[in-house]
This record gives structure tokens, C-alpha cells and sequence, in this order.
């Protein structure tokens, strides 16, 4: 099995386009998932989403994995 991810914006028409590789063969079964993302308009919502962030404990392991990463850099 390979996973093939592509991101694209909905036109307004509501029809995608998916471009196969070409080294998948002609008659290959794909199996399609559409995974809509929930759009933040708001900006009270982002701001308050942000806040909810400091409590996300993977969210701080990321963060302290990538400082530590940087750390290592030299600039």
C-alpha cells in the first residue's frame, strides 16, 4: 500500500482533480478519502485556540524538540 497525499483548495464548482503518479499502474484499485479541515474564520476563536495550545502536552514536546534541534545548529 502507498499513501498518496495532495492538498487542494475546494473550487466552487465542488469537483477535485487527483493527479495519479505515473508509476501506479493502469486498473490499480485507489481507495479516495476526502478530509475536509475545519477552517478558523474567527479571530477570537484563533486567539482562544492558541491559548488552549500552552496545555497540549504534544504540542509542548514538539516545541521542545524542535528548540533543541535549533540549539544544535550553528547560525
Amino acid at each position: 500500500m502507498e499513501a498518496i497525499k495532495q492538498m487542494v483548495r475546494i473550487p466552487k464548482n465542488h469537483e477535485i482533480k487527483i493527479k495519479v503518479p505515473r508509476n501506479v499502474p493502469p486498473n490499480e484499485v485507489a481507495e479516495v478519502i476526502v478530509i475536509v479541515r475545519k477552517r478558523t474564520d474567527n479571530f477570537k476563536q484563533k486567539i482562544n485556540e492558541l491559548k488552549e495550545s500552552k496545555r497540549d502536552t504534544s504540542f509542548k514536546e514538539d516545541l521542545r524538540a524542535v528548540s533543541e534541534d535549533l540549539e544544535i545548529i550553528d547560525f
